[in-house]
């Protein structure tokens, strides 16, 4: 205490004032290169995401990309502009950069793997923006690839946010990955009923919606016995974008038709048959 009484600060802050005030400016010129430059990034990914998306040539998937693209170089060109304010010159930076090379690798190994992933799945388009989609156990519709995840719309509308190397390194489901889909229903109906006129029933009603394609053709069949009804199999081929409609519509008009025509749909049930002694 009597070392730090027994300085002169007005001194001291006269003879250091003008490195102080020195210090100060580039302090303040960093933060003000980070703030706007960060503005700038941002407002500069967006533009590209929108631009390339309005283009017909870029799909959006390669639009979400690319803004995702530009924004972390942008990131990367600020902070090295910031440093430069205080006299630390970009060559110098990436010679440093480049000796950390290997730390820096084995540190950030995980997310440097999920940008080669997420390049990947750029190149091989795996799935786009706006399918339906299983990725790692996971269902939902694609909204957003980045360079390092993607992510995901349940039905629910819960976000799920999926790495991009597990994602390119598990099994992947794309349910809009073809322009057709095969409905496949399964009805019961009573033991007792007329299997053909079961099957003109079903195959009146399949017919009959105007979303099911004609080629493939329906196909109506009895598929099993069961303990308690016999089974129909009903398989019919629909263009992807109505195959959860269709579906609904033709299970929902299905249980009606067979309704109408007096064939019943068996709850599954229990015959006891009793003997009497002698």
């Amino acid at each position: 205490m009597e070392f730090l009484n027994s300085i002169d600060w007005e001194k001291e802050l006269a003879d250091n004032w003008p490195l102080l005030a020195t210090m100060a400016l580039k302090i303040v010129g960093a933060l003000f290169v980070i703030l706007i430059g960060l503005r700038v990034a941002g407002w500069l990914a967006n533009l590209v995401k929108k631009q390339s998306m309005k283009s017909k040539s870029v799909d959006d998937t390669l639009g979400s990309f690319f803004g995702s693209m530009v924004r972390w170089v942008m990131t990367a060109a600020v902070f090295i502009a910031a440093l430069q304010v205080f006299g630390v010159q970009a060559t110098s930076f990436v010679a440093v950069l480049g000796a950390m090379t290997l730390a820096i690798g084995l540190s950030l190994q995980g997310a440097l793997g999920n940008v080669a992933s997420g390049i990947m799945i750029m190149l091989f388009r795996p799935y786009s923006l706006g399918n339906f989609v299983e990725i790692a156990g996971q269902q939902g519709t694609v909204k957003e690839i980045t360079l390092f995840q993607t992510m995901l719309a349940t039905v629910d509308n819960i976000q799920v946010i999926i790495p991009n190397s597990k994602a390119i390194d598990d099994v992947i489901k794309n349910y809009a990955g073809y322009q057709t889909r095969r409905i496949d229903l399964m009805i019961g109906v009573d033991y007792g009923d007329g299997l053909d006129k079961v099957i003109s029933v079903i195959e009146g009603v399949v017919n009959a919606e105007e979303r099911v394609l004609s080629t493939p053709e329906p196909i109506v069949r009895v598929a099993d016995l069961g303990a308690s009804s016999v089974d129909i199999t009903v398989r019919s081929w629909v263009n992807t974008p109505d195959y959860m409609e269709t579906k609904w519509a033709l299970t929902k008009s299905i249980k009606e038709t067979l309704d109408r025509e007096g064939i019943s749909i068996p709850y599954p049930h229990t015959v006891m048959v009793q003997k009497q002694a002698n």
